[in-house]
């Protein structure tokens, strides 16, 4: 299958072609992938900052919407041709960046009709991340800005003495008073679809996307490290 990713850690990213996907374990599905999340996070996978639990040669991501193609026996009610969003670590297989993933039915919730995929995509991780801990201003656009792309792109929506949730350690100039935490994203398909229902209703926002293809990856990982003026980087695959 095609993928994007790197062929040892700290090495480049480019296109591969990967085994096709295993067997399905029981619990798991099979995303055929439609978009894929980029972050600043990827590069922490790319540089051997965060195991994932796989090694090189493999496809970076951790995050993806798409249509399920194949289901386990106890893959959770999910059904060949639902439309899900993700967020999976450790990883089974394979990252997201590629054609097909493996992941477990419970890192996964629907994604409603009314919110395409590059948003689906987008979507998982900075939610999540806002999800963990609540801000005193700011809300979920402060983690979710900060999630992507680093802290410093997030600060402007905290308030001087506020909270500001990232899972980067980019502090904020110390003379606004500005508390950084540092949290886990732990992936959960029942808390993600709270989420996704959010944004389908306009309540959660999520912000405009820059897409590229797969073949792009390098370039949309390297836009997503050095900012995307508040706009969530993304690949698309099909």
């Amino acid at each position: 299958m095609r993928a994007a990713g790197v062929r040892q850690i700290g090495g480049a990213v480019e296109l591969l072609e990967l085994a096709e996907p295993r067997a399905l374990q029981a619990d798991e599905i099979l995303l055929d992938v439609r978009a894929c999340g980029v972050g600043n996070w990827d590069e922490f996978v790319r540089t051997g900052g965060w195991d994932t639990g796989i090694r090189p040669p493999m496809a970076l991501g951790v995050e993806a919407a798409g249509v399920v193609a194949a289901v386990g026996t106890s893959a959770g009610g999910f059904k060949p041709g639902d439309r899900v969003t993700t967020h999976s670590v450790p990883l089974r297989e394979q990252g997201s960046w590629a054609e097909w993933f493996i992941v477990p039915a419970e890192h996964c919730s629907v994604l409603p009709s009314g919110v395409p995929f590059d948003a689906g995509a987008a979507l998982p991780v900075p939610a999540l991340t806002g999800q963990v801990r609540q801000l005193t201003n700011g809300g979920v656009d402060a983690a979710a800005n900060a999630a992507r792309s680093g802290a410093g792109d997030a600060v402007q929506a905290v308030r001087d003495g506020g909270r500001l949730a990232t899972i980067t350690a980019d502090p904020p100039a110390a003379e606004r008073g500005i508390t950084v935490r540092e949290v886990q994203v732990v992936p959960g398909g029942a808390r993600l679809g709270e989420l996704a229902r959010l944004a389908a209703q306009g309540v959660l926002t999520i912000s405009s996307t820059r897409s590229y293809p797969l073949e792009q990856a390098g370039t949309a990982l390297a836009q997503a490290r050095h900012g995307a003026h508040g706009a969530a980087v993304v690949l698309s695959v099909r």
